[in-house]
Order: structure tokens, then sequence, then C-alpha cells
């Protein structure tokens, strides 16, 4: 059985859907589908994730959502506010981190 959500990426899902909207403004389904998309499936967050997730970073205020009218379907459009640009820098400079120091761990000589 292939696990599609390994523990060590706890916070990613919020990293890559503030990523995802620092770009343009986007409905759940479509968060869930560029994810894929963009990873080539290498990480696979579903609706149960991601609905959660966008609900939890609109009550702390880093994104903002509004109802729309698209083909007769009403859809919650979600986009970036200030604080979630903000709360973008620090995750990504976390990441940064993280990725360099397991990097730098793999590549190393063990006696």
């Amino acid at each position: 059985m292939k696990r599609t959500n390994p523990n060590f990426l706890n916070g990613v899902p919020e990293l890559v859907v503030l990523r995802l909207l620092s770009k343009q403004e986007m409905y759940g389904y479509a968060i869930v589908k560029a994810i894929q998309f963009q990873t080539k499936d290498s990480f696979s967050f579903g609706e149960g994730c991601i609905y959660p997730l966008l609900h939890h970073l609109e009550q702390t205020r880093s994104v903002s959502s509004r109802r729309k009218e698209v083909e007769g379907r009403s859809r919650y459009y979600y986009r970036l506010t200030p604080r979630g640009t903000k709360r973008l820098e620090e995750l990504s400079k976390e990441w940064k981190q993280v990725a360099t120091g397991v990097s730098l761990f793999m590549e190393a000589r063990h006696a």
C-alpha cells in the first residue's frame, strides 16, 4: 500500500497551498488538482486534507474567501492576505533550511 502523505510531510500542505494562492485565486478542488499536477502525483493531498486547511487558514486570516458563481456552480475562491504572504515567507525559509540540512546529511560520508 502506497502512503501518499508520510509523517515527515507535516506542514507541507500549508506551504504548497499558500504558494499556489500567492500566484492566483483558486477554489478547493482546483488546489487539490494543481498540487497533484505540479508535483507529478508525488503529493496527493485530498479534499479531506485541503478543505479543513483552507478553513484553518481563513480563521487565522492567512487567506480570505469569496463565493463566486461560475458556469452555474457556486464555489468559494480563496486568495492570500498580507498575513498569508508573511506566513508563506516564514514557511519557505523553514523548508529551505530543512531541505538543505537533509541534503547535507544524505551527501555526507559516514565512517
